[in-house]
């Protein structure tokens, strides 16, 4: 009897230390995994504003003929009327880029009362593009702005706007992505200096997209995709790091 009344008590104290020991473990892990939580997420930012260096603008001529031949001559003098005009202001020769002619035909469909439709050839359709891409910014946007000259001339021309660019872009991305990563980082510090608590080591970097937009543009928005600005000259570059530091 006496012996099974001390198995009672043992027992009773094997259960009493499993208890405290499962607590004890429990605890620990739960402290371990609020430890593990503790993280400092910031958002860096780096703009910067800057001018393009390179210009690249278009424009197409055409002319239609039922002779596939003088269709050709006849584009031909327009094209050297064009060089002669853009060598006047002064684009030199190198620049000026003619694309291959484009030849198509041109249809005109009458539909009968019967349902049937019948084509008629009206001629060829030859169309020239040239292009100039160039450092010289000022000489190429009055370019573009007096070509239109050249239609008092009988040249079927059509412009489009100039296109600028940054030769030194991939510079900029790193030194925005430099700048970004030192701005996430101090707002993380003061954060943390804020909180009573120390920064402890990176966990996890990453890099937002990149925008380039007109410089005040309100009408321009970012993009999921990214902007890339061409048509304004002068641009605005953004960029964003998000950085997740431990915190001690």
């Amino acid at each position: 009897m006496k012996l099974m009344k001390n198995e009672k008590i043992i027992l009773a104290i094997v259960m009493v230390v499993g208890i405290i020991i499962s607590t004890y473990i429990l605890g620990n892990a739960y402290k371990y995994k609020f430890k593990a939580n503790e993280t400092i997420e910031v958002t860096g930012l780096a703009k910067k504003d800057f001018e393009s260096d390179l210009v690249r603008w278009s424009a197409s001529f055409k002319k239609n003929d039922m002779d596939l031949k003088l269709a050709s001559e006849e584009l031909n003098k327009d094209k050297q009327i064009v060089k002669q005009f853009l060598r006047s202001k002064g684009i030199v020769e190198k620049e000026i880029i003619f694309d291959a002619i484009d030849i198509s035909k041109d249809f005109t469909y009458i539909q009968q009362d019967n349902g049937t439709s019948t084509q008629i050839f009206n001629g060829y359709i030859l169309t020239q593009s040239v292009s100039i891409e160039s450092k010289n910014l000022n000489k190429i946007d009055e370019v573009s702005r007096e070509v239109s000259s050249l239609i008092s001339q009988g040249i079927e021309l059509n412009s489009n706007s100039p296109a600028y660019y940054f030769s030194k872009l991939e510079d900029l991305k790193l030194e925005l992505i430099s700048q970004a990563t030192e701005n996430a980082k101090k707002r993380a510090e003061n954060i943390s200096d804020k909180a009573g608590s120390s920064l402890g080591n990176l966990l996890n970097a990453k890099l937002g997209i990149f925008q380039i937009t007109g410089q005040n543009d309100s009408e321009e928005d970012f993009s999921s995709g990214g902007v890339f600005n061409t048509k304004s000259r002068k641009k605005t570059a953004n960029i964003t790091v998000k950085l997740i530091f431990k915190s001690n």
